[in-house]
C-alpha cells in the first residue's frame, strides 16, 4: 500500500470513528429520553423491541455488508478489471429479507403476544425496520469498500438522529405513546439512505478520473470475484458470527425477560449493557475502516508488518479506552446510571465495571475477527464465537448467580474473554489456511 493510500485510508477512518461516535452518542441519547417520557413496562417492550430488532438485522445483513467491504478493497488492491458483479450479494440479501418476511408472516401471533405483549404495532415497526435495513447495510459495505468513510459516518449519524428525533417529538409534547418512540426505529434506515445519490457522485468521479490513468492491460480480470460459492460461503461464516455476537449482547436480555417475575428486570438489563453496545457501535467505524485496510493489505502480499501494526494498535487502544471506561463507572457508575435513566433500581459500581472490562475485550475480540476475515479464517473465527456464544446462554439459563443482573455482568464478561483468547490463536495461524481447505473440497 502506498503512502498516499495509507494516508487516505487514516484520514477515512477517523472521519468514520468521528461519525461513529457521535451516533453512539445519540443513540444513548434515544434510550434516555425514552427511559423519561415511558413507564418503565413500555420502555421494556421498546428496549425489547431494539434487541430483536438488531439481532435479526446483524446476523442477516453484516455478512453482506463484510462481503461487499472486503471483496471491493480486495479488488482495488489489486487492480481487477471491469465493473463489480453484485449479482451474488444482491441475491443473498433479498434472499436473507424475503426469508425473515416469510417467517414474520408465519409467527406474527407468537411475536405480537409473546414477544411484545399483544402490542401489535410494535410487530408491523419491527418487519418495516428489518426490511428497511436490508437497503441500509448493502449500502454500508458498498461506501466501506470504496472506503467513502465520510458517507458512511453520514449515513449512520442520519440513522441515529432521525431515531431520536421520534423520542424528542414525544417528549416536548408534539406526539405521545410507545408506539411515536418506537416508530423511530423503522424510519430511521430509511431515511439515512439519502447519502447514496452522493455516494454514486463521487463513485463516477473517482471512475472517470481512474480510467486514464493507465492502459486496460494493466488491470487483472478475477474469475472468482463473488462467485456464488465462494461468496457464499464467506456470507454465511459471518453470519454464524453475527449470531454469536448478538447472542452475547442480547441472551441475558431475553432470558431475564423470559424468566423474571419482574417485568422491569430486563429493561435494567438493558441498560447495563448499553455500556458495551455504545462503545460497540463506536467499533463499527474501527471495523468498517479496518476489514478493507486488511483485506488490501492481504490482497498485495506486500504488507504483513502494516498488518500487524495494525491490529496492534488498535488494541493497544481499545485496551486504554476500556480501562479507562472501568475505572470511571467505579468512581462514577451508579450516579451516572441514575441520572441518565429514569428508574428506581440501584446499580452497582463493581458490576459495571465488569461490564466495561468485557466490553474491551470484545472489542478486541472484534479486532482480530477483523484479521481472521481478512485472512480467509472466516470459518475458524465462527467457530469460536459459536462455542462462546452457547456457553453463554448455558450460563444464563442454568443460574449460577441467583441475581440475574449481576448473571448477566459476570457472564459477559467472562464469554468476552474467553473469545478474546480463542480469537488469538486463530489471530496466530498462517494466513489462508481455511480457504486452501474449501478449494480442496
Amino acid at each position: 500500500m502506498s503512502q498516499g493510500e495509507a494516508g487516505s485510508y487514516g484520514r477515512g477512518a477517523r472521519l468514520l470513528s468521528i461519525g461513529i461516535a457521535s451516533t453512539g452518542l445519540v443513540t444513548f441519547s434515544y434510550f434516555s429520553l425514552a427511559s423519561y417520557v415511558l413507564d418503565e413496562v413500555a420502555y421494556k417492550q421498546v428496549a425489547l423491541l431494539w434487541s430483536v430488532m438488531f439481532v435479526i438485522v446483524s446476523v442477516l445483513y453484516r455478512p453482506i455488508e463484510q462481503l461487499l467491504s472486503r471483496t471491493i478493497a480486495d479488488r482495488r488492491a489489486r487492480g481487477v478489471a471491469g465493473p463489480l458483479p453484485l449479482r451474488t450479494p444482491l441475491a443473498l440479501q433479498g434472499s436473507f429479507a424475503l426469508a425473515f418476511l416469510a417467517i414474520a408472516v408465519v409467527f406474527k401471533e407468537q411475536l405480537v403476544d409473546d414477544v411484545f405483549d399483544g402490542e401489535s404495532s410494535l410487530y408491523w415497526i419491527l418487519v418495516a425496520g428489518v426490511l428497511f435495513y436490508a437497503a441500509s447495510y448493502f449500502a454500508r459495505g458498498w461506501l466501506a469498500g470504496h472506503q467513502m468513510f465520510g458517507l458512511y459516518g453520514g449515513l449512520v449519524f442520519m440513522e441515529a438522529c432521525s431515531r431520536f428525533l421520534f423520542a424528542l417529538a414525544v417528549a416536548v409534547g408534539i406526539a405521545s405513546g410507545q408506539t411515536a418512540v418506537a416508530l423511530g426505529m423503522a424510519a430511521a434506515p430509511l431515511v439515512s439512505l439519502v447519502v447514496v445519490p452522493w455516494a454514486f457522485g463521487k463513485r463516477f468521479e473517482r471512475g472517470a478520473a481512474a480510467s486514464g490513468a493507465g492502459p486496460a492491460g494493466d488491470r487483472k480480470p478475477d474469475p472468482e470475484d463473488l462467485a456464488l460459492s465462494r461468496g457464499g460461503r464467506f456470507a454465511f461464516a459471518v453470519v454464524a458470527v453475527m449470531a454469536a455476537e448478538q447472542t452475547l449482547l442480547n441472551a441475558a436480555v431475553l432470558t431475564v425477560d423470559a424468566t423474571s417475575d419482574d417485568e422491569a428486570v430486563a429493561g435494567f438489563v438493558f441498560n447495563v449493557l448499553l455500556i458495551a453496545r455504545a462503545p460497540l457501535q463506536l467499533f463499527q467505524a474501527i471495523q468498517g475502516s479496518l476489514l478493507p485496510h486488511l483485506a488490501g493489505l492481504q490482497a498485495t502480499g506486500e504488507g504483513a508488518a502494516e498488518f500487524r501494526k495494525a491490529i496492534r494498535i488498535t488494541v493497544l487502544a481499545i485496551a486504554a479506552f476500556a480501562g479507562a471506561v472501568a475505572l470511571g463507572l467505579v468512581v462514577a457508575g451508579p450516579f451516572a446510571m441514575d441520572l441518565l435513566f429514569d428508574d428506581s433500581f440501584t446499580y452497582g459500581r463493581w458490576g459495571l465495571a465488569l461490564v466495561a472490562l468485557g466490553m474491551g475485550a470484545h472489542l478486541i475480540a472484534g479486532t482480530l475477527n477483523q484479521a481472521a476475515l481478512a485472512r480467509d479464517h472466516a470459518w475458524s473465527a465462527a467457530f469460536a464465537w459459536l462455542a462462546v456464544a452457547a456457553m453463554f446462554v448455558v450460563w444464563m439459563v442454568v443460574g449460577v448467580v441467583d441475581d440475574q443482573l449481576l448473571r448477566a455482568e459476570v457472564g459477559y464478561f467472562g464469554a468476552s474473554a474467553l473469545l478474546c483468547g480463542l480469537l488469538t490463536v486463530v489471530y496466530l495461524r498462517p494466513p489462508g489456511v481455511d480457504e486452501a481447505q474449501q478449494r480442496q473440497h
